[in-house]
């Protein structure tokens, strides 16, 4: 019986459960995360958090008019989606390093 074959199988077990460890770690210091995004040239400030939950909208006193309410909506809207791909790359990038050369469709 080769004995070799059964002890590549174990390590690489072994990193498999290690890289499962490490990403579910990532994922948790990721969920911790913040990420800002602006609109206006920093007029309108959307943070979200590592779940892409909005946590906190901020809007320069001088942006509230009532007669540009459409213009505020444009730029809390593009604010939020300017958040949410930042938090987009920062999750790839971070998840990315546990991934390199795998196909693992749905993962992120």
């Amino acid at each position: 019986m080769n004995r070799g074959g059964m002890g590549n199988m174990q390590k690489m077990m072994k990193q498999m459960q290690k890289m499962q460890k490490d990403m579910a770690k990532a994922q948790e210091e990721l969920a911790e995360k913040t990420i800002e995004g602006t609109a206006g040239g920093g007029m309108v400030v959307v943070t979200i958090n590592g779940n892409k939950e909005v946590v906190d909208v901020n809007i320069k006193e001088e942006v509230v008019d009532p007669e540009d309410i459409d213009m505020l909506q444009d730029l809390v809207l593009a604010a939020t989606n300017d958040a949410l791909k930042k938090m987009d790359e920062l999750t790839n990038d971070t998840m990315g390093k546990f991934t390199k050369g795998m196909n693992l469709p749905g993962m992120f």
